[in-house]
């Protein structure tokens, strides 16, 4: 498994910080066996990812949304659970069994069955596929009987000058809630209690648009009710996280960082309003600073972590980097730090390094399907838009990884993720007023845009940002505030038929 073995056994990176928000001296080879790019290689780059000029027809290579690693569009749900087509053959098994350790149902211990016993004793969900359906989004709660799994409420309360990380600059400390840790659960196992059981009501906004249309958002209001530990902590900050889909991970980490920060503009020198900031996040894989690129605020570094913290967090599964057998139990909770765990038997965790492994390998892997209809006329006009409205300021259309030995899937691939991976100011809408490492209670982590076309088709249902608000993605944009404002009022005014060639644009996705 040489794509991990090389994440693990590389220094990643080296953090200088300099005065105000501005990031020096930052390099990042993140794999081993990078082979850098020659000169001509980098013109070459330059010009490919030149912004377009041309909306009569699409961008060369645009369709091949992954490169090389594009896979055909499914039209079933199970169109983002394809391989990397440029796979090696031998590694369509590792990618195998990642898919069956990614819908395992794990058990209670003591159990006979030692290899996925250790779930819990307080969870959210019992696999990885209970949350991200079909490798897809989750969805808020629909009522009170909808106990919406892939919906979760993080909690921390304020830190302490000692929880501050002086390698990192403007850094946010917090702590876990002293009686429900860093996440809420609402299951449990036998002979304990459930944290708590989610309650989400909804305001109706109409918003006018032009030439006499509307539209209507949803205004979440989250309250954790039937608390079973206690009261939450006076200073407790909540956000409701909803499961995003998985495509194109491994191509999202083969960035080199030197491009994304590249993009990060804190101080808006150049005057447009768009502010983007790098998250810098402590990594427990490399007990160091690293650039933070998954998750909802980009509050992990790594996919390996990314997954680990998964397993963690939301099954109670312990691993090396995690290794707690109590999950996210806190010490006020004696009966679930006391109970019998999977770990310290035949295992030394939960989750040895070959399921952990397994499990990244595969949604390293997991692979965008190609573009629908990118020469439609529609679908070229609404890029027109996309472009001059602004969207691509925070949306970047285009990276090329770096150029990789053991990962030719991940290997100097043009791809069209429509992210910048930074974090920007959404505003007060959207605010969950809970910081993470340098994310504060506003800012966001752009969210890639590829296969959003595909939402329904793989998940069943539609639901955008964060928590699942927004049913369109018209909604989504409607909720954009802080520096996307201006944008998001160009949507509002535009002539109708631009609005719907917009959304027509981004379907094709």
């Amino acid at each position: 498994m040489n794509y991990l073995t090389s994440i693990q056994t590389t220094c990643v990176i080296a953090m200088l910080f300099c005065s105000g928000n501005a990031l020096a001296g930052v390099t990042d080879e993140p794999y081993l066996n990078i082979v850098q790019k020659t000169e001509a290689e980098s013109a070459r780059i330059t010009k490919v990812l030149e912004a377009p000029t041309d909306f009569t027809v699409p961008s060369t290579f645009e369709s091949m949304t992954a490169g090389a690693a594009t896979v055909r569009a499914r039209s079933d749900e199970h169109a983002f659970s394809q391989p990397s087509a440029s796979m090696k053959a031998d590694d369509r098994l590792t990618f195998k069994l990642g898919n069956a350790m990614f819908e395992k149902l794990w058990v209670t211990s003591p159990a006979s069955t030692k290899a996925s016993d250790g779930l819990g004793p307080i969870y959210n969900a019992r696999s990885c596929n209970a949350c991200h359906l079909n490798d897809g989004r989750g969805h808020a709660p629909d009522g009170p009987e909808d106990r919406a799994v892939s919906l979760v409420l993080r909690v921390s309360i304020p830190g302490r000058p000692e929880d501050q990380i002086s390698q990192i600059e403007d850094y946010i400390a917090t702590r876990p809630d002293p009686n429900y840790g860093e996440q809420l659960q609402d299951f449990a196992n036998p002979a304990h209690d459930a944290e708590y059981r989610l309650e989400v009501t909804y305001q109706q906004v109409t918003v006018p648009l032009s030439e006499g249309e509307t539209a209507t958002l949803r205004q979440p209001n989250y309250n954790a009710k039937d608390l079973a530990y206690g009261a939450l902590h006076t200073e407790a900050m909540l956000s409701p996280r909803m499961a995003p889909q998985l495509i194109g991970l491994g191509l999202l980490e083969s960035i080199p960082a030197a491009d994304i920060l590249a993009n990060a503009d804190p101080d808006d020198r150049n005057g447009d309003g768009i502010s983007g900031r790098a998250n810098i996040v402590w990594s427990r894989q490399f007990d160091q600073p690293l650039l933070g690129r998954f998750g909802w605020k980009a509050g992990l570094p790594t996919l390996r972590e990314q997954t680990a913290a998964a397993f963690a967090g939301d099954m109670g599964i312990s691993s090396a980097l995690f290794p707690g057998g109590w999950g996210d139990c806190t010490p006020a909770q004696g009966a679930c730090r006391g109970a019998i765990h999977g770990d310290g038997d035949v295992r030394e965790h939960e989750l040895d390094d070959t399921g952990l492994d397994l499990t990244t390998f595969y949604t390293a892997n997991l692979a965008v399907p190609e573009r629908r209809t990118p020469g439609d006329p529609q679908v070229l006009k609404g890029k027109q838009v996309f472009h001059r409205t602004g969207c691509a300021a925070c949306h970047t259309p285009a990276f090329v990884t770096h150029r990789l030995k053991d990962r030719p899937e991940h290997s100097f691939q043009l791809i069209w993720p429509y992210t910048d991976l930074l974090l920007h100011d959404m505003g007060d809408g959207l605010a969950d007023n809970r910081p993470e490492a340098r994310a504060n209670g506003k800012e966001w982590r752009t969210p890639p845009l590829w296969g959003i076309g595909l939402t329904k088709q793989v998940s069943g249902r539609v639901a955008f940002l964060h928590d699942g608000r927004a049913r369109s993605l018209l909604e989504a944009i409607l909720w954009h505030g802080g520096e996307a404002q201006p944008v998001r009022d160009k949507v509002v005014t535009m002539p109708a038929a631009d609005r719907r060639a917009l959304i027509h644009f981004l379907e094709s996705l």
